[in-house]
């Protein structure tokens, strides 16, 4: 008998031990799975927002709107504008101008235009999630005074640009660009804290107004955030200084029994930008969540059952 128990004792801990190895050798595939589940994503997450990608191969659409194919400094490869012949009307009368703000080599990106007497746009198709950058190229080098041409830029139906007016902006033959961050996820569009659906085609629409006609002078969207799009030269003069508008706030403020007055055409103006943090971003430190449940909970299941 005492043979018989001292026997089954040594089969009750070689189960015990091949049960711990199994267990190890389960716990070891989860985490590993887990873990490359987890690179896998991150990998993704970068490669969506463009990470490691020159500023020209992150340009997945570029157009010269009323004009032949160009590649700027950047190495941003315009096409030639696909509307041509099929809708709207190409102008190159900017071309007798020097266009502030904008380098000598790309000042053709800003002298021919596209424009039509009703509105008009262009689809770009998109096939991958990320966060992405609309940047549209404009100079007024017809109107000499504000308040001649006015109009709406629309995205997928999200008024991303109200009462855009050249002129007032930046002046005659000066570049000026407006720039729209946009994201894609899961199916969904977010702009400006507003979501829709979205099916795989932006649709960029420079809307009628009540002013002249809408146009554009080129555009491109690309993958990145705010930080990556290319800045224009400064324009002396151009803007007052924060401290100076600060200072005429306050004298106002003073003179009209502590009311601010609001410049004409300011009050309805949609900024290019965020208004609200988007619903759809990535938070990459939530990742790492499921690694810190699968130490949190194997493990120490692992060392229970080892020491049984």
């Amino acid at each position: 008998m005492g043979h018989l128990r001292l026997g089954s004792g040594h089969l009750w801990k070689g189960k015990d031990h091949c049960l711990c190895v199994a267990m190890q050798r389960v716990t070891a595939q989860l985490v590993a799975g887990l873990i490359a589940a987890v690179l896998s994503l991150l990998a993704e997450q970068c490669w969506a927002d463009g990470g490691g990608l020159s500023l020209a191969e992150r340009v997945i659409w570029a157009v010269n709107s009323g004009g032949e194919s160009h590649v700027d400094v950047h190495g941003i490869n315009f096409k030639k504008d696909p509307l041509e012949g099929k809708l709207g009307k190409a102008s190159d009368y900017g071309m007798r101008l020097p266009i502030l703000r904008s380098s000598p080599e790309d000042q053709i990106l800003y002298q021919t235009e596209r424009y039509n007497e009703d509105t008009f746009g262009y689809d770009v198709p998109i096939r991958e999630e990320g966060d992405y950058i609309l940047v549209m190229k404009y100079a007024e080098v017809y109107f000499a005074q504000s308040q001649q041409k006015v109009f709406d830029v629309r995205l997928n139906g999200h008024v991303v640009v109200k009462d855009l007016d050249i002129f007032e902006r930046v002046g005659h033959s000066t570049a000026h660009d407006e720039i729209v961050p946009f994201s894609i996820r899961r199916g969904k569009l977010s702009v400006q804290g507003e979501v829709s659906t979205f099916n795989g085609k932006l649709t960029v629409e420079f809307v009628k107004g009540y002013y002249d006609n809408p146009k554009v002078c080129a555009l491109y969207v690309m993958k990145g955030t705010l930080e990556d799009v290319p800045k224009l030269q400064p324009h002396p003069g151009l803007e007052k200084p924060e401290e100076e508008e600060e200072e005429e706030e306050d004298s106002e403020g003073g003179e009209e029994g502590g009311k601010k007055k609001v410049p004409a055409g300011s009050k309805n103006r949609v900024q290019s930008g965020p208004r609200t943090p988007n619903p759809y971003a990535a938070d990459n430190s939530s990742l790492m969540f499921p690694i810190l449940v699968a130490f949190g909970v194997f493990i120490p299941t692992l060392f229970c059952l080892c020491r049984l």
